[in-house]
């Protein structure tokens, strides 16, 4: 059993969700709100890597992640080392990768909300960053808990994308599907069958409790 493979990759899923809650929730506040004739374009963007096959996106994102590139070339400066082959480049290709994993279900639980309670809000003098984590937030958050359990579950089972960026170095960037698939290659289906079963049991585990908080939300905050 490759536990360091499994260690690095719940590392890696958690940093990533962490990020995209960060960067996810006010994109897709935004998605929900605006009323820009573009939004379809940046609906469109955020939706590609669904569609793309990884081994393609993981390829663009090698490209601007490489030492020729200005990105590559300015953090190879800031930091003494590249982003290829290292953490921080699986950390940015996973976010790109699982982005419309979380910012999808975010904004389809924001277009749902009553706009007249933001206004509300407003009226009795609450200001928009306040309003969105004392009403938006809690009232949407049953599709950004799916968000967030999509974006973890989808980064823990990664292969293409973090093969191309991060290769196979033990303890760096070797994840437990880049794992699976050196047991498969080596004929030993019984260590490729044992991760493979914990990888299943904890997915299935994480949805399951995910479907539970969110019947228990909805039964203690029943729609009106």
């Amino acid at each position: 059993m490759d536990w360091q493979a499994i260690r690095l990759s719940v590392e890696l899923a958690a940093a990533t969700t962490a990020v995209l809650l960060a960067l996810g929730l006010p994109l897709a506040y935004w998605l929900a709100r605006t009323r820009w004739r573009g939004r379809a374009i940046v609906e469109a963007i955020v939706a590609l890597p669904i569609v793309l096959p990884p081994t393609v996106l993981g390829f663009y994102v090698l490209v601007a992640l490489g030492p020729a590139s200005p990105v590559g070339a300015a953090w190879e400066r800031l930091f003494g080392q590249g982003l290829v082959f290292t953490f921080e480049g699986l950390l940015v290709a996973s976010v790109l990768y699982s982005l419309p994993f979380a910012v999808q279900p975010f904004a389809a639980a924001f277009a749902t909300l009553d706009r007249r309670l933001e206004e509300a809000a407003w009226c009795l003098g609450a200001g928009r960053l306040a309003t969105f984590f004392k009403v938006c937030l809690p009232l949407a958050w049953p599709g950004v808990l799916t968000g967030i359990v999509l974006s973890f579950a989808h980064t823990l089972g990664e292969f293409g994308v973090v093969l191309m960026i991060g290769g196979n170095i033990p303890g760096e960037t070797r994840t437990i599907s880049i794992a699976i698939y050196d047991e498969v290659q080596a004929l030993d289906y019984a260590a490729a069958g044992r991760t493979s079963a914990i990888l299943l049991v904890f997915s299935f585990a994480v949805l399951l409790a995910t479907y539970a908080l969110q019947r228990r939300f909805v039964q203690a905050w029943p729609v009106r």
